[in-house]
């Protein structure tokens, strides 16, 4: 696929999830972040998704590349380089979001320098939190460094600070010519997905989810302040979103229709014993906390299986 293994990660486990999700019926995706999941589902779209974009990211992405696909080019087409990835990141959970916000009120509203940014910043990233704001690390405009957030009195947005991704001779988005075809690739494969924009929970209720049929629910939230993070560093409202996505998901994961994906750090979750568990090892060289915890963390990614997830172990090859 042209899409496939393009964005973040989790594109490096997402076939084995897949492997455990099945074809269901309905897909849902709370946490979209980079949608490396969602892009590398077996054999394109499903019936139903449902994506939740909290910030509007992948909404203004959509609109530019209709309405001014050239301009959306001439942002992407960029080097891996981690010094502006680090420096666009932080632009785009600031005057990025700021800008795109004007998409709730203006039908018409789009940003191409946002979209494409946020397009390769996605491509060149590793593991979860890209644009989230759940992060460390601050620009310090007086002192011209970054700060972590702890240090700077900040309790606002921040960002974490890694290597960009090295995989694949480190070509990011400019090995994937021609980009016109890549791009409208991405465009057709997100034509149908349904997108949320708000709180997680908006798109976990009944009606979202296995009122669809077979379910596939993949949770990649932001990881919690219990997982070796630097306490006070992060908005109140990202401490406890991992542990309240981690409860519904036990809950919900009891229905024989749900079949549910959730990541995290190993130690900072604990499920139920006849959750499935797969540890796996993201990218090295994360810089995220600054004191060598980020490369420990990388060795603690962990997905946890609901019950009623399928076995691969179990699944006919030529199925």
């Amino acid at each position: 696929m042209l899409l496939s293994h393009t964005f973040g990660g989790k594109s490096r486990v997402a076939d084995l999830i897949w492997q455990r999700l099945g074809n269901p019926d309905n897909y849902v995706e709370p946490f979209f972040g980079s949608g490396a999941v969602l892009l590398a589902r077996p054999n394109g779209a499903g019936d139903v998704e449902t994506i939740n974009d909290k910030d509007r990211f992948v909404a203004n992405f959509w609109r530019a590349v209709s309405h001014d696909p050239e301009a959306v080019f001439h942002y992407m087409n960029w080097p891996v380089n981690e010094v502006d990835l680090s420096a666009r990141h932080l632009w785009l959970i600031g005057e990025g979001a700021r800008r795109i916000a004007r998409c709730d009120g203006e039908p018409d509203y789009f940003d191409a320098q946002v979209a494409g940014w946020w397009c390769w910043g996605a491509c060149s990233w590793i593991g979860s939190g890209w644009c989230s704001g759940n992060g460390p690390w601050s620009w310090d405009d007086e002192a011209h460094e970054w700060l972590k957030r702890s240090e700077a009195g900040d309790a606002g947005q921040g960002i974490n600070r890694q290597l960009p991704h090295l995989g694949d001779a480190g070509q990011g988005i400019n090995r994937k010519l021609p980009l016109a075809a890549w791009i409208g690739a991405l465009s057709d494969r997100l034509r149908r997905v349904r997108v949320c924009a708000g709180d997680w929970a908006r798109v976990t209720g009944d009606s979202v989810t296995w009122g669809h049929g077979i379910t596939g629910v993949f949770l990649d939230p932001p990881y919690a302040h219990t997982a070796g993070r630097t306490a006070g560093i992060y908005a109140q409202d990202s401490l406890t979103v991992a542990h309240d996505a981690r409860e519904w998901a036990i809950e919900a994961g009891r229905n024989p229709a749900m079949r549910i994906a959730f990541a995290g750090y190993q130690g900072e979750h604990v499920f139920p014993a006849d959750w499935a568990a797969m540890q796996w090892k993201a990218h090295g060289g994360f810089r995220s906390q600054g004191d060598g915890s980020g490369r420990a963390n990388s060795l603690r990614e962990t997905l946890w299986f609901s019950p009623h997830c399928l076995d691969p172990n179990q699944l006919d090859l030529f199925a």
